[in-house]
């Protein structure tokens, strides 16, 4: 699975993990998570993310 690195905070959204707290189960891909979700650290949006590699 992927990770996606904010370019604000530097928060890592890992396919993996999800993010709960938001509604974003375990195991949800990038493109699969709502367009209109949010850094949940700094409340960036999802177009601020880049993949880590």
């Amino acid at each position: 699975m992927k990770k996606y690195r904010c370019a604000v905070c530097e928060h890592i959204y890992d396919e993996a993990l999800g993010d709960p707290d938001s509604g974003v189960a375990a195991g949800t891909k990038w493109e699969d998570v709502p367009a209109d979700w949010v850094c949940p650290v700094c409340g960036s949006p999802k177009k601020n993310f880049v993949l880590v590699e």
